[in-house]
């Protein structure tokens, strides 16, 4: 089992930067795609970001390219979101989330363990 666990959401103001932190542990996910959704209340979990293990093959959502980056470490066994230029609709609660199958997937289906999310409120 891998456990996922996201940390650095909190409140910004409208153009400012967060930088989100997902540590995995339990055993390695340098061979998984991780993967980065985000989620309002009344809404579907969508996809934001996601890289392969490689680091070769990346996916960002159009609403975010640009704007967001997100990176691996997977001698730390991490995932890192940098969001950057942050809106009002970027305000969400942000999953880690970890894919055993070989790919880049956008489906949250796809994916075999996920965080407890973290919130991200960006309001003046």
């Amino acid at each position: 089992q891998v456990q996922l666990v996201e940390s650095g959401g909190g409140w910004v103001q409208p153009g400012g930067s967060l930088r989100l932190s997902c540590a995995a542990s339990g055993r390695t996910v340098s061979r998984y795609t991780m993967g980065w959704f985000r989620q309002t209340p009344g809404n579907e979990r969508e996809i934001v970001a996601c890289m392969d293990w490689s680091g070769d093959n990346l996916y960002y959502a159009d609403s975010v390219k640009g704007r967001f980056t997100i990176s691996r470490d997977n001698a730390k066994n991490t995932v890192a979101l940098q969001m950057n230029s942050l809106n009002p609709e970027d305000t969400a609660i942000y999953f880690c989330a970890a894919d055993r199958s070989i790919g880049v997937h956008t489906i949250q289906d796809y994916y075999d363990y996920w965080g407890q999310g973290t919130q991200v409120t960006v309001s003046s």
